[in-house]
């Protein structure tokens, strides 16, 4: 199924790329893409905002000459790792400038769902249901709100995009991605990156390369072979180049035997050598291992401090292990791309206000774009008439907004309404819509009277400097399963049960990163909870927590087999009572960590089981990271996939549900019906994998690829999505052009509403190369909006690029010519336009 991985091949990589690789094609995609997006790349221009002089031209370049003769090497390797920010906003990370020079520091800050700092910012939908509207225009006016908020906010780069591939379903930033199919990928995020940097922003495509799971990430070593690299992960990082992203960060696994971030394969050979890329390279956060053979590599820059590039730098460079002049390139690369977006010049551009309403707009109209409808049967969908005045809304979600995920992605809206508030609006006066929890995610207060001695654990106030201790015992009697949760504003109390301590202080991410849901009380305060199985009979709680500098408020709370009991009885009588049920489900991913199972967590599953029995018109909207399995499916009326849909997502829910939109978002990965059939599944050397070591071993065959090639039938497959419309297709035409296809054909809105619909257009194998390839691969897409019965032509051209295929032997893209079957549709399962056609070997 796949080329066998050589140690020779694999390492080498592809030590040329040769000039047909360095073009990715977007000449089939949907309208929006600037012409030539899709060319090698140029010397960019400066971007909008950026100051007088700025570019890397022979006046910038005799200024970053002038610049290196000035700087000590202590200057020069300051400029080459972090440090703490004297007047930080929180950000991710800072590079001390040279004030005496006028070289200004650099702030860095996370960014994938918008920026990341203390201070309030646009909060925009994951990148994942970005990817799902299958727009590339939308994505560069995505990237344009991180860029000028970012600007606004004080912050110089963006650690932003992701845009490693989904690879398996249970990586834990899926969320933070786009897609499974590296030619959407790729077309998203040159887009993307191109509207951060209209902004004045740098841009910095992430992690490079091979990062798909946060299990085992700072040491599992990556075996890939030189076709899957290219043909899969490496697409959007090319794209991105050809974008002319300003910086790149290394990831923290190792690809063929060798940590990414001293990688010379990858950062020399590869990215430099091959693509021209000439911005810089930065490590990701404590992913430099070494001194010499980092920077030897390629890697310019060390984040977030000097263990590798401060001091044990300088002395290489003292005792000759590392020539001045690498130093020298690594800050020339840095400045110059200071240079090109005006950094460095006498006068830098002011800095643009934040314009939140703007924001706003562009989050609402991602998250309706993008959003999914799975499933609709029984007019379900959408609430109009006696379905729209009558409806219960259940679960957590649906009161609490579920903004975003956790980790590096977290953004701190200006504020975000939960979706029972735009339901209730949408409504309107005349309708009743009433809620039930469902399921309690932050726990109901300890009982005073449970407790001996009594004392109230609900607001509980430590005043600075003071201790609150209390040990009390408490009697259970029969076995329970409890959740213990502890809600707090400053250090985490102390809990134990029994001697044991509930909630200990983990190490790395595990601990920084609590997800974007369940870490934090709607009031703010961070949560950590515990599930146990108790005994009946006594037990001993002891609850320590203490003031600090500043004093804090805690509380401690709980949920048991009888709360979760009440919690379904009421959601159930509260289903029965509605013509309508809308019950939010929730899945809460964060960076550090991956899911464990893609069923829902808690008992989600159980409670959509008994609502749907209880009322058949029940729509679940589901806020996950990303494919879920649903062995509840057939009982429901309608599932809507909103990923999380930022803070403008509950007034996006409301507009889908009402039918004031038509839902036009596409799965830009496969949902499996069973979670052995995955691409990984029931393979440990796939993934996670074993002793370290980890194999790509399905080759070419990414997400859907892997279910065509092995004939596996999937829940849903990439490129779903349903309409409250209906569509036809119809005359097809295939003609060779100028070493590719043009591919036309009519599209038709057959039903009694305005509808948005994403033609999808697959193209079948070569039996003129003796080279693994797809059944069928994604060659191009159209976005459409028609009225009802209106019908538009729509032609696509399929370039030489995107009938090509990875010889590893000649180390090039090689064009598939011969006759080639072109498929036509909704999606990688529903094609019922084909046609054949010859591709002229060039």
């Amino acid at each position: 199924m796949s080329e066998a991985v050589s140690r020779r091949s694999a390492m080498r990589l592809l030590a040329a790329a040769g000039t047909a690789g360095t073009a990715l094609a977007t000449g089939a995609c949907a309208p929006g893409v600037p012409p030539g997006a899709g060319a090698p790349r140029t010397p960019p221009t400066a971007p909008a905002g950026a100051g007088a002089g700025a570019g890397a031209g022979a006046k910038g370049a005799a200024r970053i000459d002038a610049l290196l003769e000035r700087l000590t090497l202590d200057e020069k390797t300051a400029l080459l790792h972090g440090a703490p920010d004297p007047t930080s906003l929180g950000q991710a990370g800072y590079v001390p400038g040279v004030p005496r020079l006028g070289i200004p520091p650099l702030r860095l800050t996370d960014g994938p769902a918008g920026v990341r700092v203390t201070r309030p910012a646009t909060a925009l939908p994951a990148p994942v249901l970005l990817a799902s509207a299958f727009d590339p225009a939308l994505a560069r006016e995505y990237g344009r709100v991180i860029g000028r908020e970012g600007r606004a906010l004080g912050q110089d780069v963006v650690l932003s995009p992701m845009v490693n591939l989904i690879r398996t379903p249970y990586a834990g930033r899926n969320f933070e991605t786009f897609a499974e199919d590296p030619r959407l990928t790729a077309d998203l995020v040159g887009e993307m990156i191109r509207g951060i940097q209209d902004e004045g922003l740098i841009a910095t495509v992430k992690h490079f390369a091979l990062n798909n799971q946060e299990h085992g990430r700072d040491t599992v070593d990556v075996i890939a072979a030189e076709q899957t690299l290219h043909e899969t992960e490496l697409r959007g990082f090319e794209a991105a180049v050809a974008a002319g992203a300003g910086a790149v960060m290394g990831a923290y696994n190792k690809v063929n035997g060798v940590h990414a971030c001293e990688s010379k394969p990858l950062l020399d050979e590869l990215l430099r050598s091959g693509w021209g890329f000439d911005g810089w390279v930065m490590s990701d956060w404590d992913a430099t291992h070494s001194t010499v053979a980092a920077i030897g590599a390629g890697l310019d820059m060390e984040m977030p401090g000097g263990t590798h590039f401060g001091a044990p730098l300088r002395e290489a460079v003292r005792g000759g292990s590392v020539p001045e002049s690498t130093v020298d390139l690594a800050v020339r690369r840095i400045l110059a791309t200071m240079d090109r977006f005006g950094l460095l010049a006498a006068r830098p551009a002011a800095r643009p206000p934040r314009d939140s309403a703007a924001g706003a707009r562009t989050a609402r109209k991602v998250a309706t774009a993008g959003a999914v409808l799975l499933r609709n049967e029984r007019g379900t969908l959408p609430l109009i008439g006696a379905a729209a005045r009558s409806i219960a809304v259940i679960g957590p979600t649906g009161q609490v907004p579920f903004v975003g995920g956790g980790g590096s992605a977290h953004v701190t809206p200006d504020g975000a309404d939960g979706p029972l508030t735009a339901i209730r609006r949408r409504a309107g006066n005349g309708s009743t819509v009433r809620y039930a929890l469902g399921e309690d995610v932050y726990g109901r207060p300890l009982p005073a009277k449970l407790l001996t001695p009594a004392v109230d654990l609900e607001a509980r106030a430590v005043e600075p400097g003071r201790v609150f201790s209390h040990e009390a015992e408490f009697r259970l009697a029969a076995d329970d399963e409890w959740t213990l949760l502890v809600h707090y504003t400053g250090k985490r109390p102390v809990v134990r049960l029994d001697g044991r301590e509930l909630f200990p202080v983990r190490q790395g991410v595990a601990e920084y990163f609590a997800g974007g849901l369940l870490g934090s009380a709607p009031d703010g305060m961070s949560v950590r909870r515990t599930t146990l199985a108790l005994k009946a009979g006594t037990h001993r709680l002891a609850v320590t927590a203490e003031g600090g500098d500043k004093g804090q408020r805690f509380r401690l709370r709980h949920t048991t087999g009888a709360t979760r009991a009440a919690d379904l009885a009421e959601a159930v009588k509260t289903a029965k009572a509605a013509r309508s049920v809308v019950l939010f489900a929730y899945e809460d991913a964060t960076e550090g960590r991956d899911r464990t199972s893609l069923a829902l967590p808690g008992g989600q599953e159980r409670l959509i089981e008994a609502v749907a029995a209880a009322n058949p018109r029940t729509t679940v909207v589901l806020n996950t990271s990303s494919s879920t399995t649903m062995p509840w499916l057939p009982r429901t009326g309608a599932v809507l996939q909103m990923y999380y849909p930022g803070q403008e997502g509950a007034g996006a829910t409301a507009d889908l549900l009402f039918g004031d939109v038509d839902p036009g978002g596409r799965l830009t990965q496969t949902f499996p019906a069973d979670e052995r059939a995955t691409p990984v599944g029931g393979e440990p050397l796939r993934y996670p994998g074993v002793g370290g070591r980890q194999e790509y071993s399905e080759g070419i065959h990414a997400g859907h690829r892997w279910y065509d090639a092995q004939r596996v039938t999937p829940l849903f497959p990439f490129g779903h999505g349903l309409s409250y419309t209906t569509w036809q297709y119809e005359k097809l035409t295939v003609r060779p052009q100028r070493g590719g296809l043009r591919v036309e054909f009519t599209v038709r809105n057959t039903g009694r509403r305005k509808g948005t619909e994403v033609a999808q257009v697959y193209v079948g194998p070569s039996a003129e190369l003796e080279l693994d390839q797809p059944v069928r691969a994604l060659a191009g897409y159209r976005r459409l909006v028609l009225a009802p019965g209106q019908a538009e032509r729509v032609t696509l051209d399929i370039n030489a690029r995107a009938l090509s295929s990875w010889d590893p032997e000649q180390h090039a893209w090689v064009l598939g010519s011969g006759r080639r079957q072109v498929f036509v549709g909704r999606s990688s399962r529903e094609l019922p336009l084909r046609s054949k056609a010859v591709v002229a070997s060039r």
